[in-house]
């Protein structure tokens, strides 16, 4: 017996979560959302590590007329992971693949494992896991089996319905089930022999009402309710596991279908549409085609496209100014098989006047390019400016492709008469857009628009013989329509179904059946003044503070891991921890922020918000990466500087802040400096004072500053440049400032560092922004009127030069505004400019020599967010001979002092071995590694023993 939650709490090998201390109380905020518009703090959050711990939660759930939520990636959009009940997340230990079976083409995984991580496992058998939702490189098998997906190939490789061969489940008893598809006897488990004659029983007994109420036979995605229907003619209890939302038992291990890899050649077909009437009667054409998917993504998407820092690259393939655009794709074995396709498919488009413009784009890198745009619409639609925004509502709901433009026409009307602007987008080859209407939740009048056009959308699905829900399941949003979809009497069977598996109600209480009202338990309070807060940084583009936390979806991209790529977010790479995703700390701060009189001036809110800051290694991907480029660095330094002002700035804190005060006064006697910290007792003694960890080493300090030895070696010339001597430059990096403007000089130009101060970085960092912002003011101030377009300000430290065109512009005071725009666009990287001096034929190959050379090239963070990597690239690869690859590496771990501190040293060694330092490890000797940032550098050193060069470095060494 577990009289209480501590008991529990030592009983179980995983976390738990339950008590109202920072740590607790923080993480089960963290859990109150999903991806959905819903929000309700849960009793307790478990982390389990074994199926022994969930057999412990399932009996303290029995026995305390509690319930588990089971939870994996929480990409949910109808809140089927949020209630009151103990949120049970199963993504951190529940990730193993289990056994592969090649020859009978079957894998095993437990429900933690990632969709598109599995398949990159997978690729060597030449093997694919079909279904793909749009968050395939975060969605788990869990979830994809509780909600049904589908994804984007539906059309071919079916829902993870039709991919689902075995499921292990634990009962309400406890006890474990195995599943088959093909064998239903269940001798060996008495509770699901009873469970499973309670069924039948239903099933028999109403298959004529099952059928009448069920959606048309060609409607593919139907995810309403328990699929009755579909054990009528295969009695297999896999059909109604999946899309059961975990309201039947707690599913431990999967067997999964594998298909053979499609062919290689991929070509998609960019339907031009000037209706979006046009572009579903050119679905129809496509699905005559026999093409692998048909997607379509509107204008309201497409425009958002065009400003945001990533998919505006992506817009290569758009003509004019579409109002959809539908993708159709074809795969082949080769290109010509491809263009024989694609032009088959626009002769018959252009015969039937559909159509303005039909290119054809191949290539993996073009075509996952315009996958991206489509695959980003939900959160790039949450760049919308306001409190009208778009909402998951009727987004799910799907009818034959064939009645697809008239149902749409008709939702149009409804839309417009209830005057809410819309979006449309996703699975038109499978009759199911995603429409997305634009609703204001944080007013009572919203609040009962989102009931009232679900209402009557549900109206238009049954007329269409439709079903409400393709595959984002009913959770507690459409789960209240249900009876009229399916009517009562079915409905009915559903309960039946449920309480025979479910008796107390443990497994996920509320979706499906007896759901709370949907409009109720919203993530906001209707109808309250807005909170303006007075800020350091100037956050007037995202319209506020507040506003920025809200532009996060929770649509979970921040929860991709390394295997998929990318930097964002490594702290959750390294932990595969909810709490240390960039969702987590958008969400904690939205919720600080919304109450701002009751949270605001509470010591424990603020302890709770700081305790899911702590890992943000503000390493800014989440500018680019995430679709709504929600700032979580700007917030965090912001969020910090109000916690300084109201408990004091820690010691440690100041002295990294103050970095470069430190090292003018190192500086003046650097032998003792160096002394002490080439000591290996004597650092680990200094470091231990500082709150630094022992084994980190600490960057050596030049016995002459750059700007000293600058004065001393100048040359003049007609060619002038500007060089930012920054302050990890001057004192520690001295070695590699004197080359790049040695390079600088020998290519003919006169470098001049001009008057100005450090960069501010370190102040940054640790959330002293008002330090920093007389630092941008008056560096701007100093630099602005020399600097141009002719005479540029290079940088060779990312993180400082790049704080011009990036947290300056949010600092500065409106009469230094323009100015410091204007002077944004002339502070280049290093590789920027030498790359815009080659395409101006100034920098010719024949100042290099021709030497055979392999650099692998790991990319800076704040570089990789605002500048990319292209210009670092090609530099390097400039010299005949040189070979530049890039290490598909993600953050280094050192993020500035963040690998240093003790309490951060461990993570920042998880994240250098995630990709980075195994990759370096495995090189050969000559091969030499590029890093720009001198944090990444250091990171390199430490971790692999492997000098890091920066890339102004190695082109000095090519000098002919």
């Amino acid at each position: 017996m577990y009289k209480s939650e501590i008991d529990l709490k030592f009983q179980l090998d995983g976390d738990f979560y339950f008590n109202d201390s920072e740590t607790h109380s923080a993480i089960k905020k963290v859990y109150a959302t999903d991806a959905s518009v819903y929000q309700e703090k849960p009793q307790a959050v478990a982390i389990p590590k074994t199926k022994s711990d969930l057999k412990k939660l399932i009996q303290f759930a029995n026995e305390n007329k509690t319930y588990l939520i089971p939870r994996a990636a929480g990409t949910s959009l109808a809140g089927q992971v949020v209630g009151d009940g103990i949120v049970v997340d199963i993504s951190t230990h529940f990730k193993e693949i289990l056994e592969v079976n090649q020859a009978e083409k079957w894998v095993r995984v437990q429900p933690g494992v990632i969709r598109d991580d599995l398949n990159a496992f997978l690729k060597p058998f030449g093997l694919l896991f079909g279904p793909e939702t749009s968050t395939a490189n975060r969605a788990m098998v869990g979830g994809m089996i509780g909600n049904n997906s589908c994804g984007l190939h539906s059309i071919i490789w079916g829902a993870t319905r039709d991919n689902l061969l075995e499921t292990s489940m634990l009962l309400h008893d406890g006890s474990e089930v195995k599943i088959h598809s093909s064998n239903q006897d269940f001798s060996a488990n008495l509770l699901m022999e009873k469970i499973s004659q309670q069924i039948k029983m239903i099933v028999d007994d109403n298959k004529a009402e099952i059928i009448k109420n069920a959606p048309n036979a060609n409607v593919k995605r139907r995810n309403s309710g328990y699929a009755l229907d579909a054990m009528i003619d295969d009695f297999n209890f896999n059909q109604i596991i999946a899309g059961s939302e975990g309201t039947l038992g707690f599913i431990t291990e999967a067997k999964l279908k594998l298909i053979d890899l499609p062919p290689t050649e991929i070509g998609i077909v960019a339907v031009h549409c000037n209706t979006l009437r046009e572009a579903l009667e050119a679905n129809l054409v496509a699905l005559a085609n026999d093409c692998a998917a048909s997607e379509l993504v509107d204008d309201f998407i497409l425009d958002f496209t065009k400003t945001h820092p990533v998919y505006s690259k992506n817009r290569f393939f758009i003509e004019g100014e579409p109002k959809a655009i539908l993708m159709v794709e074809f795969f082949a074995d080769d290109i010509e098989s491809i263009k024989i396709k694609a032009e088959k498919l626009t002769n018959d488009l252009k015969i039937k006047g559909l159509g303005y413009a039909h290119p054809l784009i191949v290539g993996k890198e073009e075509t996952t390019q315009v996958w991206d745009v489509r695959k980003a619409g939900l959160g790039l639609l949450r760049n919308l400016p306001g409190d009208i925004q778009p909402v998951n509502l009727i987004e799910d709901c799907a009818v034959s492709p064939e009645d697809l433009p008239d149902y749409v026409d008709e939702v149009e009307v409804l839309l417009k008469k209830h005057q809410v602007n819309y979006s449309m987008y996703a699975h038109a080859g499978a009759g199911e857009l995603h429409i997305e209407p634009m609703i204001n939740l944080k007013t009572s009048q919203g609040k009962q628009q989102f009931r009232t056009i679900l209402a009557e959308t549900a109206a238009l699905v049954k007329k269409y013989g439709g079903s409400l829900s393709g595959e984002h399941g009913d959770g507690r949003l459409r789960g209240e329509f249900i009876p009229f979809m399916v009517g009562e009497q079915v409905y009915s069977l559903f309960k039946e179904v449920k309480n025979i598996f479910d008796p107390n109600g443990i497994f996920n209480r509320g979706k499906i059946t007896d759901t709370p009202p949907m409009n109720a338990f919203l993530r906001y309070e209707q109808d309250k003044p807005n909170t303006d807060f007075k800020t350091v940084f100037d956050f007037s583009k995202t319209e506020s503070l507040l506003r920025l936390t809200e532009k996060c979806s929770g649509s979970g991209d921040c929860r991709k891991t390394e295997v998929s790529g990318g930097t964002m977010c490594p702290s959750f790479m390294a932990s595969r921890s909810e709490q240390d995703t960039t969702r987590a700390r958008a969400n904690i701060l939205r919720q600080f922020y919304t109450n701002p009189a009751e949270f605001h001036f509470k010591k424990t809110e603020q302890q709770e918000v700081k305790e899911i800051l702590d890992l943000c290694l503000s390493c800014k991907a989440c500018q680019s990466e995430c679709p709504s480029s929600v700032d979580i660095a700007k917030l965090k330094a912001e969020f910090l500087q109000s916690y300084h002002d109201e408990n004091g700035l820690p010691i440690r804190t100041r002295l990294i802040g103050n970095f470069t005060k430190l090292m003018q006064m190192a500086s003046l006697v650097p032998w003792a400096y160096n002394f002490i910290f080439d000591n290996a007792s004597l650092r680990k003694f200094a470091n231990k004072i500082v709150g630094f960890h022992p084994d980190r080493t600490m960057p050596h300090l030049s016995t002459e500053t750059l700007r000293k030895w600058h004065r001393k070696n100048t040359i003049k010339s007609d060619k002038i440049v500007y060089f930012f001597c920054d302050e990890f430059t001057n004192f520690n990096d001295v070695s590699v400032g004197k080359k790049a403007i040695l390079l600088m000089q020998k290519l003919g130009y006169q470098v001049i560092i001009p008057k100005h101060i450090e960069s501010g970085r370190s102040y940054l960092s640790k959330g002293m922004v008002r330090e920093a912002k007389q630092i941008a003011i008056k560096n701007v101030t100093l630099l602005h009127e020399i600097i141009t377009s002719k005479t540029p300000l290079i940088g060779l430290e990312p993180s400082a030069i790049l704080g011009f065109r990036d947290e300056y512009l949010a600092l500065m005071p409106k009469d230094l505004q323009e100015k410091a725009e204007e002077l944004a666009k002339n502070c280049l990287l290093f590789d920027e400019w030498f790359c815009k001096e080659i395409d101006a034929k100034n920098i010719k190959k024949e100042s290099f020599v021709n030497t055979q050379k392999l650099i692998k090239l790991h990319g800076h963070c704040h570089q990789k967010a605002l500048a990319g990597q292209v210009s670092t690239k090609k530099m390097l690869a400039f010299p005949a001979g040189h070979e530049v690859h890039l290490i598909p590496s993600g953050c280094c771990g050192m993020a500035g002092s963040f690998g240093y501190e003790k309490e951060h040293y461990e993570t920042s060694q998880k994240i250098g071995e995630l990709v980075l330092f195994p990759a370096i490890r495995k090189l050969e000797a000559t091969v030499i590694v590029a890093a720009a940032g001198t944090s990444c550098r250091h990171q390199i050193k430490d971790g692999t023993s492997k000098i890091a060069q920066h890339p102004a470095e190695i082109m000095y060494d090519s000098l002919s």
